[in-house]
């Protein structure tokens, strides 16, 4: 790991298993409180039909570190693309 998430630091167990995590914007941050919830995500439109059928769960593990964030929920690689064909931005639902 390169950085330090805003989580918790450089530790390596933060991440769950199959490496479906998620940074969070201001508006969930919840000043830090939001680490370690998991969300139920599900990918519902985006350019050129990139939705897979499946919903996933991703566990918070850090502050999104672009302001402002370009999303609610920055998906990991591995969350990305177990609900999207294709690299671009999608829309989805999800809850806690």
């Amino acid at each position: 790991m390169n950085e330090a998430t805003r989580c918790d630091g450089y530790n390596e167990d933060q991440f769950p298993p199959g490496g479906l995590f998620a940074a969070v914007s201001d508006g969930l941050w919840d000043n830090g409180a939001s680490c370690g919830r998991k969300y139920r995500i599900r990918c519902i439109s985006g350019p050129k039909r990139p939705c897979k059928v499946k919903s996933i769960v991703v566990e918070v593990v850090d502050l999104c570190s672009k302001d402002p964030c370009p999303a609610t929920l920055q998906l990991s690689n591995k969350a990305f693309d177990a609900i999207s064909k294709i690299d671009a931005k999608v829309n989805v639902e999800y809850a806690q």
